[in-house]
């Protein structure tokens, strides 16, 4: 069975096939980093890691690409058009790129905890304007976008007449401005009235005299719209034509179903062949969101201060919480369904040392036909799994099906000579390459010695960051709180902050 892939483009599994025999191109959507990275991050970016290792293991050579959003990230869809990074900027006294730095920092070492590889190459928003205002010139060229008082408007009815768009998202194009129409009737949105029709979207804002974040384009300082910065991208790094595109499932109406329709008309070509989206986390049941105040920043997570968590878990267990649903699947979070995930881990990756640990002797025939046909056909089954779209749960369920048998073997109930040398050595090997090289997953065991640097360099970086405000409140309860459990911070004289035991 060859790897077959959902296409939510087309709403159906098709038999993955990339554009360049042996080579892929992979695009995922990345963070804006205006904040501190959440929950809600860690299933995309967990989900196509996975994907990316099992790419990589099918012996494909791929270039995964997934920007960084530090431009503003402005929305207007139903919604006032909002600067993120500016305003966040502002409201923590720092300079833009600064506040941007902070919370890319925060976002890496977040993904180092979860042990994600790196993509092949993380482009920024701001490093790409030029490539960005070259794009919307073209689309302008070709017909499709309008300048209005120094923004500039892709024209969605016009090309709505010639395209299929909605596709990707399901929305009917009628309907879609019917109903942005009404929302602009009931609330004033900024820039809704230069648009000739409500569905239209920026390519390109004029900037405001209090935006801080602005550039020189041929109609006026401004700054790019949210969907054009992932199009310039994409197409630079991957080209007109790539094979994968992920993100979460929220953001296939507007922004994918966007990026669709002006990369056509850039280059002329669909940019994507394959869709890939992940569904979303829900906490307890609920949507999260501020409005609800379940938004869990993964440092939290990380540390068990959370009002909704009942204590701290490390970054495998919330890994293999993940894996344990499809990737397409809805995914409830609660402390408990936590909880349980890190029993259940615990137990898999035991059974896994002992089975590392077990001697093989050479060219033993099964004394157990039919418990080695079992085991057989557990282990066939797991690529046939993956190549199913991904089927995580069903690898790993296959996995606790053998753990028994492994520790069974190691309790002496069943005799090693039970399955013959070659299962057993099948076995050491497909639970390596899946539990660790696909999966990315390591041991469970408490927070060792590099994370815990890590934690506490980011208190101390946290604690520095609130001294030089002048938040004497926050830096004195980072350095009592440590102190009472036993943990103690020494300012040296060149600025720098030390940590030891007491």
């Amino acid at each position: 069975m060859s790897l077959s892939i959902y296409n939510s483009y087309t709403r159906k599994k098709e038999p993955f096939e990339s554009i360049t025999p042996g080579h892929v191109g992979m695009y995922v959507c990345g963070p804006t980093v205006s904040g501190e990275s959440h929950l809600g991050h860690a299933r995309p970016y967990i989900g196509f890691d996975v994907v990316y290792r099992y790419l990589t293991y099918k012996k494909f050579k791929v270039r995964y690409v997934r920007n960084i959003t530090d431009a503003g990230h402005f929305e207007e869809e139903g919604r006032e058009a909002e600067d993120k990074v500016g305003k966040k900027a502002q409201l923590e006294k720092l300079e833009p790129m600064e506040l941007v730095q902070k919370y890319t920092n925060l976002f890496h070492w977040a993904m180092k905890q979860f042990n994600c590889i790196e993509p092949s190459i993380e482009p920024t928003a701001t490093g790409h304007i030029v490539e960005q205002i070259n794009m919307i010139e073209e689309i302008i060229k070709q017909g499709y976008a309008y300048v209005k008082n120094g923004s500039v408007y892709f024209d969605v009815k016009k090309y709505a007449a010639t395209h299929d768009y909605g596709k990707l998202s399901g929305r009917v194009i009628d309907e879609l401005i019917n109903a942005e129409s009404r929302e602009v009737t009931t609330r004033t949105l900024e820039g809704q009235e230069e648009k000739r029709d409500a569905a239209d979207f920026a390519l390109w804002k004029a900037a405001p005299a209090e935006h801080l974040m602005r550039w020189r384009s041929p109609w006026g300082e401004g700054f790019p719209g949210w969907h054009i910065e992932c199009s310039a991208m994409a197409t630079k790094y991957l080209g007109a034509s790539f094979d994968l595109h992920g993100g979460g499932m929220d953001l296939q109406f507007p922004h994918h179903e966007s990026e669709i329709a002006q990369s056509t008309i850039c280059n002329h070509v669909a940019p994507v062949k394959y869709w890939m989206h992940n569904n979303m986390i829900t906490i307890n049941g609920r949507k999260m969101g501020k409005s609800y105040n379940n938004v869990i920043k993964l440092t939290e997570l990380f540390s068990g201060n959370h009002p909704l968590l009942t204590q701290a878990f490390h970054p495998m267990t919330v890994r293999f919480f993940i894996l344990q649903s499809h990737y397409r699947s809805p995914l409830d979070f609660s402390s408990e369904a936590l909880a349980s995930s890190e029993k259940a881990f615990k137990r898999l990756w035991e059974a896994y040392e002992i089975l590392k640990k077990i001697t093989v002797t050479e060219n033993a025939q099964a004394k157990d036909v039919e418990l080695e046909e079992k085991v057989k056909n557990w282990l066939g089954e797991m690529e046939l799994f993956m190549d199913d779209d991904f089927s995580s749960p069903k690898v790993l369920a296959n996995m606790f099906e053998m753990a028994p048998i492994i520790n069974s073997i190691k309790d002496q109930l069943i005799p090693i000579d039970a399955l013959s040398s070659k299962t057993l050595l099948l076995m050491k090997e497909r639970f390596t390459v899946f539990l660790e090289d696909v999966f990315g997953l390591q041991g469970a065991g408490g927070t060792d010695n590099n994370q815990l640097q890590s934690v506490m360099q980011l208190l101390i970086d946290i604690r520095k960051e609130a001294k030089e405000k002048k938040d004497f409140a926050t830096s004195d309860k980072i350095r009592i709180q440590l102190s009472e459990m036993g943990i103690l911070l020494k300012d040296e004289k060149d600025g720098n902050t030390s940590w030891g035991l007491a």
